[in-house]
């Protein structure tokens, strides 16, 4: 498979070479991903209720607030504070992966390690 991906990018990088891209209906808008086939039946319509009103499936927002937690750690000069906010941020990874029960194991979010953020922060 990996020989037919080579080839795949080699043609659209020929494609966009030549400009076969460049007219294109939409071109620099941005695309609507109104997709919603990953959404279990039983949960499109209220998703679609939560998007109209602006409002984030628990999932995402979980996700978001993860980010959100781990943009703070760089910031946090104390060693003890930064080691109880990784404590909260691999408390709710675990509650966001226990939420996509039946999902691949390989879409779970990944904890993060005390060790490591300490020698990414010493490195910068």
């Amino acid at each position: 498979m990996l020989g037919m991906e080579k080839i795949i990018e080699r043609k659209i990088k020929e494609a966009q070479e030549k400009g076969e891209f460049d007219n294109l209906p939409g071109k620099g808008e941005p695309l609507k991903l109104d997709d919603d086939s990953h959404v279990p039946e039983d949960l499109r319509l209220a998703y679609k209720i939560l998007k109209n009103a602006d409002c984030l499936p628990p999932e995402i927002e979980l996700q978001k607030e993860i980010r959100q937690m781990e943009d703070l750690l760089a910031d946090i000069p104390d060693e003890k504070e930064r080691y109880r906010l990784i404590k909260k941020i691999n408390l709710k990874i675990t509650r966001l992966n226990m939420m996509g029960r039946g999902r691949s194991p390989l879409f779970e979010e990944s904890q993060v390690y005390y060790g490591k953020i300490i020698e990414k922060l010493g490195k910068e």
